[in-house]
């Protein structure tokens, strides 16, 4: 007897999540295979999160190779893949130090939390506030939804945090005030606004923005949860804007496909927690770690030249695609904006058998970073069809 998976979702999953009707089973690579047996091109990679795909074997060796180690120890004790994950990163950033957590939301709650306690052993509790842009996300924790800036994301959760202010990007007058009255600890931002519809922030205010932190010792916090392990083309996307922020956030696809939060710590901030200042049970797990470190050793000069070829190939075939005003993005985050209300597009993929993502207005394409040329323009005909649609 068939179980009807869909039917136990709806009586005992609480009710947050508006699934597509896919059932998905199995995959390999680029392509998901549902319970009917039908296959789906993936252009979404579960959110950005499985890098090298679906079942990806190396992921698969290092996955299994350390579950049948020691699954998990908790941080009361040394692991090889934790350590050695943070020595790597560290090495490709030129941060100082890691703290490990579980997703993204608690990668920005350490950030948060990082920027607040040295600003105020350095300057004083009343430098305290954390300027984020409008139109963000940095998460659904109550202290991450005050830092996300969009008001939708609030509504029926106050009160939030306090201690947080939005401003427009390009507008520099608000941190500058927050500044001059002594009150500004950090400005965090996401280079290319995922959630806000895949919109990229330009080089001059980010450079501009670069340059009055450093010069004010205000922190800057850069949020690569979605951004982050090769999404944009470079191992994450501050590098596109030649800066160095002081605390670096990721979280999706570090690990591949298992739960792994990573807190990086800047020359400022390398030992701004002390003893019991920061936890996490989870943290560090050494079998996402040890997934982790086989996906970032792979983020190579190759892989990211890779990124960039088939990013200019989606511009190129989307930007005079029939039924699409405009293309945004960067690397293989990208965002379309469609004639046609963004959903009914990515419901018509989904019957044609390409799953792809909303953001805000925009149908949003997030495929694997290895995705191969032959599927990714098998894919893209499909949109492309579907676009033209009236």
């Amino acid at each position: 007897m068939k179980t009807d998976i869909k039917k136990i979702d709806k009586q005992y999953i609480a009710s947050t999540y508006k699934r597509f009707p896919v059932v998905a089973v199995s995959g390999k690579g680029s392509v998901i295979t549902g319970e009917d047996g039908k296959k789906y091109i993936d252009m979404g990679s579960g959110i950005g999160v499985t890098a090298f795909g679906i079942a990806d074997e190396a992921w698969l060796k290092a996955v299994c190779g350390q579950a049948s180690l020691i699954q998990h120890a908790s941080n009361l004790y040394y692991t090889e893949p934790c350590a050695k994950l943070a020595r790597t990163l560290c090495r490709r950033t030129g941060m100082k130090k890691v703290f490990f957590s579980n997703s993204g939301a608690e990668a920005n709650e350490c950030a948060i939390k990082a920027a607040r306690k040295y600003a105020s052993v350095k300057y004083g509790p009343e430098r305290h506030v954390i300027a984020t842009l409008n139109n963000s996300f940095h998460g659904r924790t109550l202290t991450t939804l005050a830092a996300t800036g969009q008001a939708k994301f609030h509504e029926l959760f106050t009160p939030l945090t306090e201690g947080f202010v939005s401003f427009d990007a390009g507008d520099m007058s608000i941190p500058k005030e927050l500044n001059a009255r002594g009150a500004l600890a950090a400005v965090m931002i996401e280079c290319v606004q995922g959630e806000g519809g895949v919109i990229p922030l330009g080089d001059g205010f980010v450079k501009e923005l670069y340059a009055f932190c450093k010069a004010n010792d205000v922190l800057l916090i850069v949020d690569e949860v979605q951004t982050g392990n090769g999404r944009t083309g470079e191992l994450y996307a501050y590098m596109n804007y030649g800066i160095t922020p002081d605390v670096v956030s990721t979280a999706k696809g570090l690990a591949g496909g298992l739960p792994l939060g990573a807190t990086l710590l800047g020359e400022k901030c390398a030992d701004v927690f002390a003893y019991g200042d920061h936890g996490s049970t989870f943290g560090g797990n050494p079998v996402s770690c040890a997934a982790a470190l086989s996906v970032i050793r792979r983020i190579d000069k190759k892989t990211l030249a890779g990124v960039k070829a088939k990013s200019r190939f989606v511009f190129e075939t989307l930007n005079s695609a029939e039924g699409v005003e405009s293309v945004t993005g960067a690397g293989l985050m990208i965002g379309i904006k469609t004639v046609r209300p963004a959903s009914d597009v990515v419901n018509e993929c989904i019957e044609r058998g390409v799953l792809c993502l909303t953001a805000k207005d925009k149908v949003r394409l997030l495929p694997a970073l290895n995705i191969p040329m032959k599927t990714l323009e098998k894919a893209l005909d499909v949109i492309k069809e579907v676009c033209a649609r009236k």
